[in-house]
């Protein structure tokens, strides 16, 4: 039996929360209706309260309506069951009903358990996969933040290592399996034109820009116990950030890959709270459900990251985002150097810009002959949009994760080394001189102060 033949039994922990609605359900009818999972495949949603499969069927319909492809519901028909999940003392009807799928799949199945839970439960949940036998041959994804600390990092990396392999773990971040996050490499390793100023010498400051206009009203509860810093900062922004800066691997695969993210990122300086990083909070947002009234969560960071090594040494890595802000955007740019003048006039700014939203774009900035009779100067961009590239079938960032754990490709999965290294650069904010949130007004570009991290030019998405 081949691979593409193979049953899957996918086991979803936190069947009826924001995150299996917003990203497991409409991946996984994209991969249906891509082709991309086998005939014989099932779908295990598992929760504290009871549920009917056939309930299950109708929160999947309403999620793919609200958060996906309404279309591809019908994917997933005929492939959905639910159970009671269990606990490391009390099987629940979970164990019974992994027996019963496995049976009806037949043949040898991958078996799948998706982590679509708080941090709080996933320690729990690995107890009980040993506790009842299910961790043999199994593979595990585990939501981010993987950890809420280095110190509950390293306890919960030696728990999963007593009960699974490493090849079994599946640490995920949608951002790596973002199209444009990959055509870093791309652009880079494959273009001298981009690669040859890839350094210092070219480079004045890398921005990594996420600000997001979307509120925290359908998860505010879970958000005050994360902020922006913990949801995004060491996770999302510090990946990119390695993205970009890590040395060129002996080959695009995964071994090589992770050690070159995991080589760079030991390389990343611990934050300096007092000098390189703003907190914000926006107005209002202790008046949401489920957030105490003297809250100090952070909806909005903006950070200033230095990578210690020759190729960046001086040049700031400018980190950004928030809730409630002006814009919506997931772009990178590298702000290179320019002259201050050229033929007697101001000469514009140099940029290499990409979006990583969508299937992505990059946008070349640069200065240029303004037309008209007389040698005068102005600025102009190029774009080259990634979905004008053909042929191609570009998957979702998630949908391409979850078929990547499905055939066992950890090329874009982070890795124990990697995570130890980021905490470390981010562990001084979670210390005594972590600096108060400051408030903000929601459509603002948050708190004023995080302007001045980015140096008298500011950011490139505030001006644009």
């Amino acid at each position: 039996m081949t691979a593409e033949q193979t049953p899957v039994l996918v086991v979803l922990h936190g069947a009826r929360g924001d995150l299996a609605r917003r990203m497991v359900y409409p991946g996984l009818a994209e991969l249906a209706r891509a082709g991309l999972l086998p005939e014989r495949w099932l779908l295990l949603g598992t929760g504290r309260r009871p549920m009917s499969d056939d309930d299950l069927a109708a929160l999947v319909r309403d999620a793919l309506g609200e958060h996906g492809d309404p279309g591809h519901a019908g994917a997933l028909d005929g492939h959905l069951r639910y159970a009671e999940t269990f606990t490391e003392d009390d099987a629940g009807g979970l164990v019974d009903a992994i027996a019963d799928a496995r049976r009806d799949l037949g043949g040898d199945p991958t078996v799948l358990h998706h982590l679509a839970v708080p941090p709080s439960a996933f320690a729990p949940i690995t107890r009980a996969l040993r506790a009842h036998d299910l961790a043999a041959g199994v593979r595990v994804v585990y939501e981010k933040p993987y950890g809420t600390s280095p110190e509950s990092f390293e306890e919960l990396d030696a728990l999963v290592h007593e009960v699974l392999d490493e090849d079994q773990v599946f640490r995920i971040d949608h951002f790596l399996g973002k199209e444009a996050t990959q055509n870093l490499h791309v652009l880079r390793f494959a273009n001298e034109l981009f690669g040859g100023v890839w350094s210092r010498e070219h480079v004045a400051q890398v921005q990594v820009d996420v600000p997001e206009t979307l509120d925290v009203t359908d998860r505010a509860e879970f958000y005050d116990a994360t902020g922006a810093a913990l949801d995004m900062l060491v996770t999302h922004l510090f990946q990119v950030a390695a993205e970009v800066a890590m040395e060129p691997p002996a080959a695009l695969d995964a071994a090589h890959l992770a050690a070159a993210r995991e080589a760079v990122i030991a390389r990343f300086r611990p934050l300096d709270p007092a000098h390189d990083v703003v907190l914000g909070q926006f107005a209002g947002y202790r008046d949401l459900d489920g957030v105490a009234g003297d809250s100090t969560t952070d909806t909005f960071v903006s950070a200033r990251l230095w990578v210690d090594d020759d190729r960046w040494r001086g040049v700031p890595f400018l980190l950004r985002t928030g809730k409630r802000l002006a814009a919506q955007a997931q772009r990178v740019t590298l702000v290179l150097r320019t002259p201050d003048e050229l033929f007697g006039e101001p000469a514009g700014p140099g940029r290499i810009s990409l979006s990583l939203a969508g299937d992505g774009a990059i946008d070349i900035t640069t200065t240029v002959k303004r037309p008209g009779p007389d040698l005068r100067l102005a600025t102009g961009t190029a774009s080259l949009a990634l979905d004008d590239v053909s042929p191609g079938d570009p998957l979702s960032p998630y949908a391409s994760l979850l078929h990547d754990v499905l055939v066992g490709d950890r090329t874009l999965f982070t890795t124990p080394a990697g995570l130890r290294a980021a905490w470390a650069a981010f562990a001084p904010l979670l210390g005594p001189d972590r600096p108060d949130p400051e408030p903000y007004e929601p459509g603002s570009w948050g708190p004023a102060r995080a302007d001045a991290l980015a140096g008298p030019d500011g950011w490139v998405l505030t001006r644009s």
